[in-house]
C-alpha cells in the first residue's frame, strides 16, 4: 500500500479481513442492521461470488470492502492495514491505488471513445499522456478489443463496453477487481465471455476478484461462494469451508 495511505510493517498473506463488522443505519427506532457481525477472509488471488436476495448485506458488504462506506464497528484490515478508520482521503487513496471496480450498467463515458474511457483512471493519477495512451491500448488489447480504440460506446455492443469497462478497470494493474453484477445486462453468450475472461485476469494475473451475481451459472466461475442472508454469512453451495 501507498505509505501516504498508511504504513506496513511486514507483509501477509492475507489480503483482506473483516472481523465482527456491523453496519447500522439510522438511529433510534428507525436503526436498521445491515450487517450483524460478519468475518470475512480473502486471501491474494482469490475468486469469491458474493451471493444473496436484496436486503441480505452483500451489497453494504461490497461498499465496505469498495472503501465506499465504513463499517459501524469490528475491524477491516487491507495487507494488514485497518481500513475502517481511515479518513476519507487516505481511504479514496487506497481505492484509486488497489482497487478496480465494474458495473452491471457499465458507466461509460457516451461521447467518449474506448481508449479515451480506459485512460480515466491513468488521468485521476496523473500519468502523461503518451504513458497513458499506451496502456490504455494494451488495456483493450487485452480485453480483445484492439482495433476498437476510436469507437464510443454507442458504437459498440453490450458485451463489448463491459470489456471496455473491463479495460478501464485493470488498466491500473490493481490488486482487487470488484465486479457488481457484471453480466447482468448481458445475454447468456456474452455474459460467458466476459466471465471467462475475468477468470483469465484471476487465473493468469494473480487478481483477486470479488463479484457479486445473482446468477448460479456466472458464481460457478468462481473459486468460492459467500452467501448473506439477514445481514449475515450463512453456509451455501461451494462455499469453500470458512469464509
Amino acid at each position: 500500500m501507498n505509505e501516504s495511505a498508511a504504513t506496513i510493517t511486514k507483509p501477509t498473506p492475507l489480503l483482506i479481513e473483516l472481523r465482527g463488522v456491523t453496519k447500522i443505519y439510522g438511529s433510534g427506532a428507525a436503526a436498521m442492521s445491515a450487517l450483524r457481525g460478519i468475518d470475512l477472509h480473502i486471501d491474494q488471488g482469490d475468486f469469491v461470488a458474493i451471493m444473496g436476495p436484496s436486503g441480505s448485506g452483500k451489497s453494504t458488504c461490497m461498499n465496505i470492502l469498495g472503501c465506499l462506506d465504513t463499517p459501524t464497528d469490528g475491524d477491516f484490515f487491507f495487507e494488514g492495514v485497518e481500513v475502517g478508520r481511515m479518513n476519507r482521503d487516505k481511504r479514496a487513496l487506497l481505492r484509486r491505488h488497489y482497487l478496480g471496480f465494474v458495473f452491471q450498467g457499465y458507466n461509460l463515458l457516451n461521447r467518449t471513445s474506448a481508449l479515451e474511457n480506459v485512460e480515466l483512471p491513468l488521468i485521476y493519477r496523473g500519468v502523461p499522456r503518451a504513458a497513458r495512451r499506451a496502456r490504455a491500448q494494451a488495456a483493450l488489447a487485452a480485453v480483445g478489443l484492439a482495433g476498437w480504440e476510436n469507437h464510443t460506446p454507442g458504437e459498440l455492443s453490450g458485451g463489448q463496453q463491459q470489456r471496455v469497462a473491463i479495460a478501464r478497470a485493470i488498466v491500473t494493474e490493481p490488486r482487487v477487481l470488484l465486479a457488481d453484477e457484471p453480466t447482468g445486462n448481458l445475454d447468456t453468450a456474452r455474459s460467458r465471455e466476459v466471465m471467462e475472461l475475468i477468470t483469465t485476469f484471476n487465473r493468469e494475473h494473480d487478481l483477486t476478484v470479488l463479484m457479486v451475481t445473482h446468477e448460479p451459472e456466472m458464481a460457478a466461475y468462481a473459486k468460492r461462494q459467500v452467501h448473506f442472508l439477514d445481514g449475515l454469512i450463512v453456509p451455501g453451495p461451494n462455499q469453500g469451508g470458512d469464509a
